[in-house]
């Protein structure tokens, strides 16, 4: 009497399933769905939350004689610029019209 024994490549064989690689597999599927949910949610309240842009800034603003700006920052209804000459300048929206001085002491 003759046994047969199958000898076939390994490929013919299923693969083993090892309960944690299972876990892993579904562990990064759910942090992947979870990464690209989290990216949509950002770009949406990116696109609706922010205020909408405000009238642009004029063309020019009329600085006293001798005055240099160092920085400028914009309000909802005035436009500071700080000089060299260590002074803050509130202007109007104009930027013509100066509607405050502070020194920086």
């Amino acid at each position: 009497m003759t046994t047969r024994i199958r000898t076939g490549c390994m490929s013919d064989l299923p693969p083993p399933r090892d309960p944690g690689l299972q876990f892993l597999k579904w562990l990064v599927i759910a942090l992947t769905a979870t990464l690209l949910a989290g990216f949509v949610v950002l770009v949406f309240l990116f696109a609706t939350r922010f205020p909408n842009p405000q009238a642009p800034l004029p063309a020019a603003i009329t600085l006293p004689d001798g005055a240099t700006a160092r920085a400028v920052t914009r309000g909802t209804d005035w436009i500071a610029v700080v000089t060299d000459a260590d002074e803050i300048l509130i202007y109007a929206p104009d930027g013509e019209t100066i509607r405050q001085r502070i020194a920086i002491e």
